[in-house]
């Protein structure tokens, strides 16, 4: 019994000695797209982000590195409206726009303990922080027509654009994963689920901070990239 205990354990945790030397470097990133079409209200959403990251392991199976950024998220909602009120038709056609901007840094510390030669599982620890601006753009178009036989008449509204206010979010997070190397340079890992806490506030007088809180480990959540180490 002993014996089928211990080889059960070796399978589990290989038990191997292959291991990341200090002093690797390895480079990686997240890019990522979405977007979202809502036919029934005329509304899109979209995402993107851009954020490259570079790892040091300052001992064997432990790294710290930093990740810098790009985010956008762009919200777009177009109208169109016809109202009669009497012999008068008005039709107002238009588009407002909002739009997110971010700022990432994200240092953090990252663990990997070996389960076999090529397969890895890992512990990130992380500081997202995220520096917002954005704005709010608006046009539109208004007709006025007449059923009595007056010429219609048409206003175009210049398009406004409008700041919003500058916000600052700062958090903690954890985020287990794997890590299988392909070669001796290239590895896929991916992460699944998150444990973290995230603050954000905006920049005006008065405003309150928003706390969000984030645990869970599930499908939804997984993420999947690839990463190249300047082996030693």
């Amino acid at each position: 019994m002993k014996k089928l205990v211990l080889a059960g354990a070796v399978a589990l945790f290989g038990l191997s000695n292959a291991q990341i030397a200090k002093g690797t470097v390895y480079v990686s990133g997240q890019v990522g797209f979405s977007q979202e079409s809502d036919n029934n209200t005329d509304k899109k959403v979209s995402e993107i982000n851009i954020i490259p990251t570079v790892g040091y392991f300052v001992n064997t199976n432990l790294a710290i590195g930093l990740g810098v950024g790009y985010k956008n998220g762009k919200t777009t909602v177009e109208t169109n409206k016809s109202e009669t009120l009497g012999n008068i038709t008005t039709t107002s056609v238009g588009k407002t726009k909002d739009i997110n901007n971010a700022i990432v840094v994200e240092p953090f510390a990252r663990k990997y303990w070996t389960l076999s030669d090529k397969l890895y599982i890992f512990g990130q620890l992380s500081v997202p922080m995220e520096f917002g601006s954005g704005k709010n753009e608006v046009e539109s178009t208004v007709t006025t027509s007449s059923s009595t036989g007056t010429p219609a008449t048409t206003t175009t509204n210049v398009s406004t654009s409008t700041d919003k206010p500058k916000s600052t979010s700062i958090g903690v997070s954890i985020k287990p994963g794997l890590d299988y190397f392909l070669n001796k340079n290239w590895t896929i890992e991916a992460t699944i689920g998150e444990f973290g806490y995230n603050n954000k506030k905006y920049d005006i007088d008065g405003a309150k901070s928003v706390d969000n809180y984030n645990f869970g480990l599930n499908l939804s959540t997984v993420t999947i990239g690839v990463k190249y180490v300047f082996s030693k």
